[in-house]
């Protein structure tokens, strides 16, 4: 009977293998005639030389739903979300822009150190976070403000309509009026507070991660979002080791990645593709194409057919969409999570849209592109105002409400922008605090001999602007 389990064992072991992809290349032939295919791709013989052009194949289509004027292009693929809903989005948006036009200028006044804006991009930042579950991890890069603030506190699961083809996160405390229906767009959408934002920016004691980050580099474990780390890309392998993690553990959730084209080009997106791809990871890479890379053009940083169509290479579902459309957004990340979680596979979603804004407060556009194309964008093809044609067509939006609103927006940034500037600085001593559960001897070392110097030179210090 010992003797028959065991035979049983590892017969099931070895049948068990035989299903394994790496057991199926190993292919056993019992002559000449069978030809096999090499075990690196599946293709056809051919006999005549032949270099497979890309200007030969056609570009991936741009999925849209609304066109510029805000009306439905075909009523299959409208989402029909409720008023309620599409207002939430508006005000998301319209948010997020009156916050960066205040941060702004405050850098240029020199009362933060640095901020970077989100003009033109805000479609892309609601739509794909409306179209998240509450659980589901977000990567940023440093232009996913409005994810934040947008994140829903329920489920968002169901059916799309298209058809494609770790770093630790900052504690976040909540400020005042947190749960305000305004106070939201991927961080923004998940109820960051503007307070939030503000303390991070001007990195008072209010700040999660008291006052060590650059602005802009927000994070919130308790919202699931990985605080942001400047290095072009490193996000994006750490992401897929996020979503594997999840797939492992059987949780239902999935990972998205946001990051831009000029991303793209480094290594880790690759490698991170890959990754995803053969580990089948539930996780949405979330390309931002904008058009620039700071200062170069995307005609000068790939030849090929844009990012989406490096996915198929790597075996990923891709599609690209309109950026500036935030119901085409919220369609293709609905779908895309959906599947992702029912099938464990990776998702690439490239959103085409449009920096109207300057890359940060250390650049200048004007120095590489010409004020009447940022015009063109900013005028003619805004997400903001194809959403507002939207809900005026219905009845939704008036110039009443709009004043109305851009008002009582304002006045909500500028009260929170007024309490962070009246914060004080976290004490110096914290600069070396949360790197060690216990702080080793060299960094008390390096604490002792600041507190020391701070003691003697601190009348050449501002130290009344610091928490005691």
């Amino acid at each position: 009977m010992a003797l028959a389990a065991r035979a049983a064992r590892v017969w099931g072991s070895r049948r068990g293998w035989r299903q394994h992809p790496r057991w199926q290349q190993e292919q056993h032939f019992s002559s000449l005639d069978d030809k096999p295919q090499f075990p690196g791709a599946s293709a056809e013989f051919v006999d005549k030389l032949e270099f497979i052009q890309p200007n030969v194949i056609s570009g991936i289509p741009i999925y849209r739903v609304m066109d510029r004027q805000g009306q439905i292009i075909n009523p299959s693929e409208d989402p029909h979300l409720p008023q309620e809903k599409v207002l939430k989005f508006y005000k998301s948006m319209t948010l997020l822009n009156t916050m960066d036009r205040i941060l702004y200028e405050s850098q240029r006044q020199g009362r933060i150190s640095f901020y970077m804006t989100n003009y033109g991009e805000e479609g892309t930042h609601v739509g794909s976070a409306a179209a998240l579950d509450n659980t589901d991890l977000v990567f940023g890069q440093y232009r996913e403000a409005g994810t934040t603030a947008f994140r829903e506190q329920k489920q968002m699961g169901g059916p799309g309509r298209f058809q494609p083809g770790s770093r630790l996160t900052s504690e976040c405390k909540e400020g005042s009026n947190t749960r305000t229906e305004e106070n939201q767009c991927v961080l923004m959408y998940r109820d960051y507070p503007l307070e939030q934002f503000m303390a991070q920016c001007y990195g008072n004691v209010n700040d999660p991660g008291k006052g060590r980050q650059m602005p802009v580099h927000y994070g919130c474990k308790e919202r699931h979002f990985v605080t942001i780390s400047s290095p072009l890309a490193t996000q994006i392998p750490q992401a897929v080791g996020a979503a594997y993690a999840a797939k492992r553990a059987n949780a239902n959730r999935i990972v998205i990645c946001y990051f831009g084209e000029g991303a793209a080009s480094e290594g880790d997106a690759h490698a991170g593709f890959n990754f995803a791809a053969t580990l089948e990871c539930p996780i949405i890479f979330f390309c931002r194409n904008n058009g620039y890379a700071i200062s170069t053009p995307t005609s000068e940083q790939y030849r090929g057919d844009g990012i989406a169509a490096r996915g198929p290479g790597y075996g990923i579902l891709s599609i690209r969409v309109d950026g500036n459309d935030v119901f085409a957004v919220y369609n293709a990340t609905k779908e895309a999570r959906r599947r992702a979680v029912a099938e464990n596979q990776p998702f690439l979603i490239e959103a085409m849209t449009y920096r109207i804004g300057h890359h940060s407060t250390s650049d200048d556009s004007s120095a590489y592109r010409s004020v009447d194309e940022v015009n063109y964008w900013d005028k003619q093809d805004h997400p903001i105002s194809r959403l507002r044609h939207y809900m005026q067509s219905r009845g939704w939006w008036d110039d009443e409400q709009e004043k109305a609103w851009r008002k009582q927006s304002r006045k909500k940034v500028m009260e929170a922008f007024e309490e962070a500037e009246r914060k004080l600085k976290p004490n110096p001593s914290l600069l070396f605090s949360d790197v060690y559960q216990e702080m080793p001897a060299q960094l008390r070392k390096q604490q002792e001999s600041l507190t020391r110097h701070l003691q003697t030179y601190g009348e050449h210090y501002p130290l009344d602007h610091f928490e005691k």
